[in-house]
């Protein structure tokens, strides 16, 4: 006789309901668009904000500011020999644009920086173009660079008095050694930073000899370039001021170096920083309207830099 069989206790199973999917999308695109309603895209910005965003009003308000703080050391100060105020130097340069001296002395020394700033750049040219096409000249380019960049341009003085006399042939010495080394050392630098592939490129559109530098090289390494420039024209202005303080006691004659160490002979203060703040004025002018240009119709517009 067989046992009797035990039933399984019944479980009641959870009701389910199953989402309505019929409009499945709707609901989700009815919170997104209330999300979005709330959130603000596009809002115009506010004068403050405008002014804000403009590079030259931040730095005209540093310069601003700078001033001030001039204005009101050398007022707590109260020593005209030790400080002028900005007040009693911008009086003494303007007494100096009105009866010309100020400006001769400022086109003077601009023009022999030209002369210098032109010749040390073109030579730099030749040794980079020569430094990138051939090994002997890369190794001649470093070598040079190490053991002449780090030697004062000023140091040159003495042995261009001896070689090209008193005038301004001694101070193009200078300068050409004070902007060679600097751009040569930038563009190498550049032209050795060029990708492989632009210059398959290159050797691919069967470019040689100097267009295969200019159409592929020089584009490439135009942020290195530019920068040696603009280091080579800093180093370039300094000596010159320099050069032209040691240049005008010999000969008599110079430019705002000059200008300054006659006005510290006399004791004009007021017109010794007069010039020291024209030779500040005229190295703004040169950096944020010359370079800012160049840098912002080449390097910017080719996407080479942010």
């Amino acid at each position: 006789m067989s046992e009797p069989r035990m039933s399984e206790p019944h479980v009641p199973q959870p009701h389910i309901t199953e989402p309505d999917t019929s409009q499945p999308y709707v609901i989700v695109h009815q919170k997104l668009d209330e999300a979005m309603n709330d959130v603000e895209v596009e809002r115009q910005l506010g004068l403050a904000e405008r002014l804000w965003a403009s590079a030259t009003i931040r730095k005209a308000l540093i310069i601003f500011l700078m001033a001030a703080a001039w204005e009101s050391y050398a007022r707590f100060l109260d020593n005209p020999l030790l400080l002028p105020t900005l007040s009693e130097t911008s009086a003494a340069g303007w007494q100096a644009m009105l009866d010309g001296t100020l400006m001769n002395r400022a086109l003077s020394s601009l023009k022999i920086l030209l002369l210098g700033y032109a010749a040390g750049i073109s030579l730099a040219a030749v040794l980079s173009v020569v430094a990138i096409s051939t090994r002997i000249g890369a190794d001649f380019l470093e070598t040079a660079t190490a053991m002449f960049n780090p030697l004062p341009a000023i140091a040159l003085l003495p042995l261009a008095l001896i070689w090209f006399g008193l005038g301004s042939g001694s101070i193009i010495f200078v300068l050409i050694h004070s902007v060679l080394w600097a751009v040569a050392l930038n563009t190498h630098s550049g032209f050795l930073a060029v990708s492989q592939t632009l210059r398959m490129v290159g050797l691919n559109y069967d470019l040689r000899g100097l267009r295969y530098i200019s159409k592929i090289f020089v584009p490439a390494a135009f942020g290195s370039i530019l920068t040696g420039l603009k280091i080579g024209w800093a180093f370039a202005w300094r000596t010159l001021i320099a050069a032209e303080l040691v240049f005008g006691v010999s000969s008599g004659q110079g430019g705002l170096g000059w200008y300054i160490f006659e006005k510290r002979n006399t004791l004009d203060i007021p017109g010794v920083f007069c010039g020291l703040l024209t030779v500040i004025v005229i190295g703004l002018v040169v950096e944020n309207l010359i370079f800012r240009t160049i840098e912002r119709v080449t390097v910017r517009r080719w996407g080479l830099q942010s």
